[in-house]
């Protein structure tokens, strides 16, 4: 499987509106250095996932009928917003695996448009071309699921947004050996951590439990980048901070640019 991230940001990645710290400062300036939100392309032969679908540039980035099925981890929406601008296209539908939130985010439910929402359920497995996927469910402010999606030997853990894991969700990634795990590590450390995201903490704690081969950082702040310009080499060897754009040919291996 092929690992790509589109975005790695948080509602508060930098740049950050009005904010003139130094890591939104060098953000406006190359923007290379931006997050957009987080999402991951997911790539197994000719079949393709997309996780969340908070990018509004959607209909530039897939031409008509190109789009991949999606995978909603939540209804929030940096998650969905990019949605909005596909629903009243013309074409095939798409499909839209997500959550059982009935309430979903502003009228998408009501009217779908393009959008085929199928409703999963946690810890049960259905089949996207070669792919097998396994929702898990997470700890945030509405209902969220990761995902974790095995193909051949390659098995990724996408998790966000969530603050730390259910005992179940953990004694399953466990058993379940992830080559690679992406995850929510929204702050840098905390004293009192939040109860809808991850610090580097509660991270790296999840991340320990789990045990998988590799690890990324992903729905970044812009608090968590300038901690990591001075503790990045404090992080596991094993242990890798996500960038827009980047990619993994095998999960098993480093990123590349």
């Amino acid at each position: 499987m092929r690992l790509s991230f589109l975005g790695t940001g948080s509602t508060s990645a930098p740049p950050l509106y009005g904010c003139e710290c130094a890591v939104c400062t060098e953000a406006r300036a190359h923007p290379q250095m931006r997050r957009r939100p987080a999402s991951v392309l997911i790539e197994a032969g000719d079949a393709r996932l997309l996780i969340d679908a908070g990018l509004t540039d959607l209909a530039e980035r897939f031409s008509a009928g190109d789009l991949p099925p999606v995978l909603l981890t939540h209804f929030h929406p940096d998650h969905v917003q990019g949605l909005f601008h596909l629903r009243w296209g013309v074409g095939k539908r798409i499909p839209v695996y997500c959550p059982p939130d009935s309430e979903g985010c502003a009228d998408l439910y009501k009217n779908p448009g393009l959008l085929d929402f199928r409703p999963v359920r946690k810890f049960e497995a259905f089949h996207v071309g070669p792919m097998s996927v396994t929702p898990v469910p997470l700890i945030h402010s509405k209902v969220t699921l990761g995902y974790c999606i095995e193909s051949g030997d390659s098995r990724i853990a996408y998790l966000t947004d969530t603050a730390g894991l259910p005992p179940k969700t953990e004694a399953f990634l466990r058993d379940w050996q992830p080559s690679a795990l992406v995850i929510d590590c929204s702050y840098p450390p905390r004293a009192t951590p939040s109860k809808s995201h991850n610090d580097v903490n509660l991270a790296l704690a999840a991340i320990a439990a789990v045990r998988p081969q590799r690890a990324w950082l992903t729905h970044i702040g812009h608090e968590l980048d300038a901690w990591l310009k001075d503790n990045r080499h404090t992080l596991p060897p094993q242990v890798f901070v996500a960038r827009d754009g980047a990619s993994v040919h095998d999960p098993r291996d480093i990123l590349t640019e």
